[in-house]
């Protein structure tokens, strides 16, 4: 089971790194709790409405997320893990580490309902996905 569970989380990255927006509702709930600072809840389609324009600006990115702690009940998991997204664009880098929360449930699959995104460190300009979307 936890296997199934941390393949859903690596789903949603590989889906986001490689652009495949097609991919990346499949592993989301209904609706998912999304906070990177200010919390909200969104649907599938929010989502990727939100995180295309972002990712796409980019000359490019990468989430690696390891250190799974899942804890796991019926059909209910919550999973803690470590990250580290690397980004790129126009000659620079803005590095990103710290931690995941993950809750999910099983509904016809481990679909992601909660993300909760805590920053421990930082490298490179915090600003360079504002500038490459021209925000």
């Amino acid at each position: 089971m936890s296997n199934d569970i941390i393949h859903a989380i690596t789903r949603l990255f590989w889906a986001v790194d490689h652009h495949d927006w097609d991919a990346l509702p499949k592993v989301l709930g209904k609706e998912v709790l999304l906070d990177y600072g200010e919390p909200a809840t969104l649907t599938p389609t929010d989502i990727v409405s939100m995180w295309q324009p972002l990712f796409t600006a980019l000359d490019a990115h990468q989430h690696l997320v390891g250190n799974h702690l899942v804890t796991a009940s019926g059909n209910a998991a919550t999973v803690t893990a470590s990250f580290i997204a690397t980004h790129q664009y126009a000659g620079e880098t803005w590095t990103l580490g710290g931690d995941y929360e993950f809750r999910l449930l099983n509904d016809a699959g481990w679909r992601i309902t909660a993300m909760t995104m805590t920053p421990v460190w930082q490298t490179g300009p915090a600003d360079l996905i504002q500038r490459a979307t021209g925000n």
